[in-house]
């Protein structure tokens, strides 16, 4: 068995509902395992890290980035 890490951060520390929902959608892949949530409200940075088979942290990834991409307002 291969396994990958796959460590994004995000554009936001200070609201849960946004980190927590894309830590939530690469989760929701079968095959991998969310290891650590790190929000930082001063930074307003979140580093979220997982684990899994290439494909599925692949997936994992793409959805993560879909749902960040869906909640986070980059216009700012």
């Amino acid at each position: 068995m291969q396994l990958v890490e796959c460590v994004p951060n995000i554009s936001d520390g200070r609201h849960p509902e946004v980190y927590e929902a894309a830590a939530k959608a690469a989760a929701a892949v079968p095959g991998v395992t969310l290891l650590n949530v790190d929000p930082g409200a001063e930074t307003n940075r979140t580093v979220i890290t997982f684990v899994g088979e290439p494909e599925a942290v692949l997936e994992g990834a793409f959805r993560l980035t879909a749902k960040a991409l869906e909640l986070i307002d980059m216009s700012a």
